[in-house]
């Protein structure tokens, strides 16, 4: 049986990991992981900042000290840096979103022994657990799940239940199977709710939740039973800040997790982006960085295949008269070719966790002088980056971002500078 061993790092998956190669789930680095399994704590393993932590799927770092925290962080994008040598010491110090500050979640509700439950997986599981607390969301959104709870035992004793579920037998009362997805984000004008998988009927139904949206103050709330989402309350029209300017939000359209990321994220490519007169911005969203860059001396070309998310941005770009032009465009199945690239004097991209390979491989072929790459993703970044590099563009900077704190999910902002400009 192996001896007691140091944790030296912790491993991509959040495990500790010792010189020999041993792994230990819940481990901070200066650990003492003995023979028999058991971990005695080091200087830098925390009490965690949650109740359901090791239970709760949801986080997989509250173990560790702000110090080793961040370490890990700039270790992820340093590794994937250096794996296709594209130069460690180029990582900027990363930048750690606050506890608190997370301004979307996706949830699950079920119903559990005549219970409603609404929480996020366990670990390696398809159990819930339930949420008594949670310190990375916005209080703002924590706050609405125990009226929400309530409001679902409501629905179910009412006739609302889970699309093809029947009730289980102990009377009109008794609880139905129920299981349901709740989207949550905060927009300009509150929290926004997104139930998806329940079916609601009857007038009774229909005015609980109207109630609800009311009394909570909601900015709005959408049910999807099944054929896209329904707004049933919307006040007035919903929206989120971007660069100042108010754009509109689609019901489950993507915004970067907390502000303060966003803010870290747009700050780089401003720095970087700066003089540039032509950008073209792809997988724009709604235009997180289009409307971030967008000034009398800079024009945007903002490109995004989903058609809500494009509608927006040209939309709001359009009442702000700003030099964006949006263009729908599926940049997967036609990506920008060299000779409309070669248009530009920077290039942003923002692509999902897959990476960018059709779009990238055309921006190897191109002249375009610098390009802004942000990933959620360090692995397919570092696959997508090494055929830049290796085209002959320079990585000048990396900056690591963790917005998901005590998770292992880390984003990353990088600037490539086209060799010889």
């Amino acid at each position: 049986m192996s001896e007691t061993e140091e944790i030296l790092r912790i491993a991509a998956k959040g495990d500790g990991v010792t010189a020999s190669g041993r792994f230990a789930w819940g481990a901070a680095p200066g650990d003492l992981l003995h023979a028999d399994g058991t971990l005695e704590r080091g200087p830098h393993h925390i009490d965690p900042a949650c109740r359901h932590f090791s239970q709760c799927g949801g986080c997989q770092l509250q173990q560790l000290d702000e110090e080793s925290l961040t370490d890990f962080v700039e270790k992820r994008v340093s590794n994937a840096s250096s794996s296709q040598e594209l130069g460690a010491e180029l990582v900027a110090p990363p930048h750690l979103s606050p506890p608190g500050t997370r301004r979307r979640a996706s949830l699950r509700a079920e119903s559990s022994g005549g219970r409603i439950v609404i929480g996020f997986r366990e670990a390696k599981s398809h159990r819930l657990v339930e949420l008594a607390e949670c310190p990375v969301m916005l209080p703002e959104l924590f706050a609405i799940l125990g009226p929400l709870r309530k409001l679902l035992i409501q629905l179910g004793q009412s006739g609302g239940q889970s699309k093809g579920r029947n009730k289980k037998p102990g009377g009109k009362n008794a609880m139905p199977r129920m299981a349901a997805d709740i989207e949550l984000a905060m927009t300009e004008q509150g929290v926004d709710l997104g139930i998806k998988g329940l079916t609601v009927e009857g007038l009774q139904a229909n005015e609980l939740m109207l109630d609800f949206a009311r009394d909570h103050g909601l900015a709005r709330m959408t049910l999807d039973q099944g054929w896209g989402p329904e707004t049933l309350w919307e006040p007035v029209p919903v929206t989120v800040s971007l660069g100042g300017v108010s754009v509109g939000f689609p019901s489950g359209s993507f915004l970067q997790a907390t502000l303060d990321g966003e803010q870290a994220l747009v700050a780089a490519a401003r720095e970087w982006l700066e003089g540039a007169a032509t950008v073209a911005d792809l997988f724009s969203g709604l235009g997180t960085f289009a409307f971030a860059l967008a000034k009398p001396e800079t024009k945007v070309l903002a490109v995004e295949a989903a058609r809500d998310a494009h509608l927006a941005c040209k939309a709001a770009a359009g009442r702000a008269g700003l030099p964006i032009h949006a263009l729908h465009r599926d940049l997967f199945r036609n990506p920008l070719q060299v000779e409309e690239l070669d248009r530009f004097d920077a290039v942003l991209l923002d692509p999902p966790r897959a990476g960018a390979r059709e779009q990238v491989e055309r921006l190897a072929d191109s002249r375009v002088p610098r390009i802004v790459y942000i990933s959620c993703n360090p692995s397919s970044w570092s696959r997508d980056a090494a055929l830049l590099v290796e085209a002959g563009w320079r990585l000048v900077e990396l900056r690591p971002v963790g917005q998901f704190r005590w998770s292992t999910h880390v984003e990353l902002a990088s600037l490539f500078v086209k060799t010889g400009s």
